[in-house]
């Protein structure tokens, strides 16, 4: 009788073999390394749309609006902001039909604040600059809970 020598691993088991250790290994690794990218990013503020804005804060940019410039941050929360200049004399008639059960806040450093809450989970801010030239300067800070 011949006697058996020691049985030899096929050459696909190596490559099996491999590609277990590189998924148990591999695969912690890598979500690891996205979970860190994904929080350094967590909380910053960013450049968005101002029609994106205006719609979370349940309102419109106004059609003579200018210089607008609009940013989001989101975590949690979400904390969105859209600041841009419109014509002094339609600064009344745009809050009125924009936010009508908006209130004015118990202090206000600015020309006109008005504060608006959407079923308490939605926050609306407004606060407005006049300026010289007839325009003003309107802040539009929206967050929700």
């Amino acid at each position: 009788m011949k006697k058996a020598g020691p049985v030899k691993p096929r050459p696909w088991t190596w490559v099996w073999v491999s590609v277990v250790v590189t998924m148990l290994c591999g695969g912690p690794l890598a979500l690891l390394v996205w979970g860190a990218m994904a929080w350094s990013e967590v909380g910053e503020s960013q450049q968005v749309d101002c029609a994106k804005v205006m719609t979370f804060a349940r309102g419109s940019l106004p059609v003579s609006a200018e210089d607008a410039r609009c940013t989001a941050a989101h975590w949690q929360d979400t904390q969105a902001t859209a600041e841009f200049r419109m014509p002094h004399s339609e600064v009344e008639g745009w809050l009125k039909a924009t936010y009508p059960t908006g209130k004015p806040p118990f202090a206000c450093e600015q020309d006109r604040c008005v504060d608006v809450s959407f079923d308490e989970m939605l926050y609306v801010h407004l606060r407005v600059t006049y300026e010289d030239g007839g325009t003003a300067l309107v802040r539009v800070e929206a967050f929700d809970t």
